[in-house]
């Protein structure tokens, strides 16, 4: 029996959308294994360097990202900031963000001070946080921005007190009208405030994109593999 390939157009659109989602998605997820392993590099090197000294004078971010750095300065406490959606260990939590005014200027620098249990009860309740008073002495990581969480919906109104699922140093400062450094810096000194301060690593979670690329082109493969076996098999028949 001669061995025929009979075409349909409605398998091979199927096949071929199929494909491409597949092809696409999984070139997505390798670019982005690409940018953390650049991250990573980038984070092994700056990670040994001596710590930056923060003052008034604004920083080149591509230079001081990832970096250590130390400042001094006084909290402005009653600009608060709670990021949410950010768990810790399985449980709900807030990351939380607040200026602090340099020492000796009038600049001010984003900080995210840790994390802290959301109430269980009352999702909209915002918890009480030790702040330090007067002058402190911070070290922390420089960020541009906290990371970046799917936006659902319309962002909140950018206020003391709010809840964001995400937050951008310009607008912060534009809403806040403070002078910022356009950067935020992860705190890792304890200034015995209850809050926990294990960041995530910028750089995690390469091999589950690498994973996720494998998946998404084994599905581009095994449309096309089917396209052509079926055609065979009906040709056959």
């Amino acid at each position: 029996m001669p061995i025929r390939f009979r075409f349909r157009w409605v398998p091979f659109i199927a096949a071929a959308v199929a494909v491409a989602i597949g092809v696409s998605l999984g070139q997505w997820q390798m670019r982005r294994a690409a940018q953390k392993e650049a991250i990573e590099t980038k984070l092994t090197a700056r990670e040994i360097a001596p710590p930056v000294p923060l003052g008034s004078v604004v920083g080149p971010i591509d230079e001081i990202e990832y970096r250590r750095v130390l400042v001094t300065g006084e909290f402005v406490r009653d600009w608060p900031v709670y990021l949410e959606n950010r768990p810790y260990r399985s449980e709900a939590g807030f990351q939380v963000l607040m200026p602090l005014k340099i020492a000796g200027s009038d600049m001010h620098i984003v900080v995210a001070r840790g994390w802290v249990p959301r109430d269980r009860a009352d999702r909209a309740k915002l918890p009480a946080i030790a702040t330090p008073d007067g002058q402190v002495q911070l070290m922390g990581i420089a960020r541009r921005n906290p990371d970046r969480l799917l936006q659902l919906g319309s962002a909140a109104e950018l206020r003391p007190g709010a809840i964001l699922q995400n937050l951008d140093v310009a607008e912060f400062a534009q809403a806040s009208k403070l002078a910022m450094q356009p950067f935020v810096i992860e705190q890792l000194s304890d200034t015995h405030d209850g809050l926990v301060r294990d960041w995530p690593r910028p750089s995690a979670g390469i091999d589950r994109h690498l994973g996720y690329a494998f998946q998404w082109y084994a599905l581009a493969a095994t449309a096309f593999i089917f396209f052509v076996v079926t055609g065979f098999r009906r040709g056959t028949k």
